[in-house]
């Protein structure tokens, strides 16, 4: 069990890193928005931190979808708010009447070279240092829904990887009233949660929502994720519970949830949102928008989906990436 701990913070957030291809930006960059405004949320010791807001599409503002507001992946150590790869995700959305905010967060991985057991304070504090961005940006909006157009009572977190494991992990610590959570408006929740391959940290034991509902979630995860567990790593007070272990503790809870089981596949599901955008969308048009209690559990074995070695990060989130 110990060495399997162990591999998990040693594969979790160290992937070799290389630059994006010319081709793949210039492939990705044919379907570029760009953003309707850009607001500063915060300002950290080491830099700002800002916002991008996607505007819906002419012709779909008035249907009366939520913001997603995305948290990108790069295991805490790369990334970027506007990457080109990202672009056509968030023209899907928008084109589908959903307003977009994307946002800035501190990569607390970004100058570490080794991870293992001796080092897991430093995968928590890099967690927490994400989720209290994601607070702020939260509290942002709250606090300026008259000028960014988003609706406070209507956001729904999006998130891949190391994004994903921050959106499980904040509405976490909301539902057990962790110390991070106390900036947010009293009683707010998040409209639901849509994570690609993500995970909650706990120093608590095992994973539960004690306080308060969990949103409505939606989890698409590989089953042989090897970078963030599929299913639960406990080591005595520590548990790192992946969608396997979420799902039961998320329907036992009352709320609408979903999980989607890819067989055979790994961590490419977390670049993954274009496959499944009509999965998401009808989870959140159903559970979000229509206040049903829609729930659904399902194994997705396709041979057309082909399982392919990550080299990096970069290549994770390619548009020429195998279509998944």
């Amino acid at each position: 069990m110990k060495n399997k701990l162990i591999s998990l913070f040693s594969t979790a957030c160290l992937l070799s890193i290389v630059g994006p291809q010319p081709a793949l930006a210039q492939e990705a960059s044919q379907v570029r928005i760009e953003p309707s405004a850009s607001y500063l949320f915060a300002e950290r010791a080491d830099g700002p931190l800002w916002l991008d807001v996607y505007a819906p599409a002419k012709g779909t503002e008035n249907e009366g979808l939520p913001t997603v507001l995305y948290v990108f992946g790069g295991g805490f150590k790369t990334g970027s708010r506007d990457h080109v790869y990202l672009m056509p995700f968030f023209k899907r959305l928008t084109d589908s009447g959903y307003r977009v905010v994307s946002i800035d967060y501190r990569l607390g991985l970004k100058d570490v070279t080794k991870m293992g057991i001796a080092q897991r304070d430093l995968l928590k504090k890099a967690i927490d240092m994400a989720v209290e961005d994601l607070f702020s940006a939260t509290v942002f909006l709250c606090n300026n829904a008259g000028v960014t157009g988003v609706d406070p009572a209507n956001i729904v977190l999006c998130g891949s990887s190391a994004g994903a494991i921050t959106i499980l992990q904040a509405d976490w610590e909301r539902c057990n009233g962790g110390s991070l959570a106390s900036v947010l408006p009293k009683d707010f929740s998040y409209a639901g949660l849509v994570s690609f391959s993500g995970a909650v940290y706990s120093d608590r034991g095992k994973v539960a929502y004690r306080n308060a509902a969990p949103a409505p979630t939606v989890l698409f995860h590989g089953i042989d994720d090897k970078i963030v567990t599929y299913k639960k790593i406990a080591l005595f007070n520590l548990c790192f519970g992946g969608s396997d272990c979420l799902y039961p503790v998320l329907l036992k809870s009352g709320v609408p949830c979903a999980i989607y089981r890819f067989a055979g596949i790994g961590h490419e599901v977390a670049a993954s949102m274009m496959r499944n955008f009509p999965l998401m969308d009808r989870f959140i048009r159903a559970n979000v928008c229509g206040g049903g209690v829609f729930c659904e559990d399902a194994t997705i074995t396709d041979s057309t989906i082909k399982p392919w070695e990550i080299k990096s990060l970069d290549e994770l989130y390619s548009p020429s990436a195998p279509s998944l």
